[in-house]
């Protein structure tokens, strides 16, 4: 039963193979291992950037920093392009590392966007504006690699659940970037209890996004699979 509700979550996003997915407490995870690094790392990263920037930020990194970050996503496509061409093999543990850089990195590109677009008052500076906090970063980074591949595996079926609340958490915040464009909810938030509403049609239009990627991906598997 949480297997399936699981697999419905990821059924849209994500090929599901078990020998590229990871595993808690005899349940897989809802998408692969590269994914789940991406969604594991969106949200550690979102959590990391709301701790160490009370000031709420609403400009982008420096060049410098942008390009360490972009760099991320540069190894998660060659691992991916790579391996798929038949080039090497690639692992798990790779597919994990590469999608956790990249959730890191749209993590510092999104957060600067939310706070522009949701707080009444967001700070004038910089995400990660000098090294002690680009160091912070990456060490998070690091840690979070270290935690999910060899400690997650033994939190049970909570590592399943861990991993589809970071989806959830994911495409909520990107949505919520894109509710408050709207001008009745744009910087219009003090407090986060202030933003109820707009983070409910987030979530919302979340849920639609999942359903529909989910019809989508078996419409095709029914008008292309024999």
């Amino acid at each position: 039963m949480l297997q399936s509700v699981l697999d419905a979550v990821g059924f849209g996003l994500c090929h599901q193979l078990p020998e590229r997915s990871l595993f808690g407490g005899g349940v897989r995870v809802p998408v692969c291992a590269r994914d789940a690094g991406i969604y594991l790392g969106f949200s550690i990263a979102l959590l990391v950037l709301l701790l160490m920037h009370r000031d709420r930020p609403s400009r982008a990194p420096s060049t410098p920093v942008n390009i360490m970050l972009a760099l991320g996503i540069v190894a998660m496509a060659l691992d991916g392009f790579t391996s798929y061409a038949g080039l090497r093999a690639t692992t798990n543990e790779i597919r994990l590392l590469t999608g956790l850089m990249t959730g890191f990195a749209l993590a510092a590109w999104i957060t600067p966007m939310l706070n522009a677009e949701l707080w009444r008052r967001s700070g004038p500076g910089r995400i990660l504006p000098d090294s002690r906090r680009v160091a912070v970063y990456f060490g998070a980074l690091a840690l979070s690699y270290v935690a999910i591949w060899y400690g997650a595996p033994h939190l049970g079926v909570a590592y399943p659940l861990l991993t589809t609340v970071s989806v959830i958490v994911t495409f909520t915040a990107v949505n919520l970037v894109i509710v408050c464009l709207l001008p009745v909810f744009e910087r219009r938030a003090v407090r986060l209890r202030d933003a109820w509403l707009p983070l409910l049609l987030a979530l919302v239009l979340t849920g639609v996004e999942l359903a529909a990627s989910a019809l989508l991906k078996a419409w095709l598997l029914g008008a292309f699979v024999p």
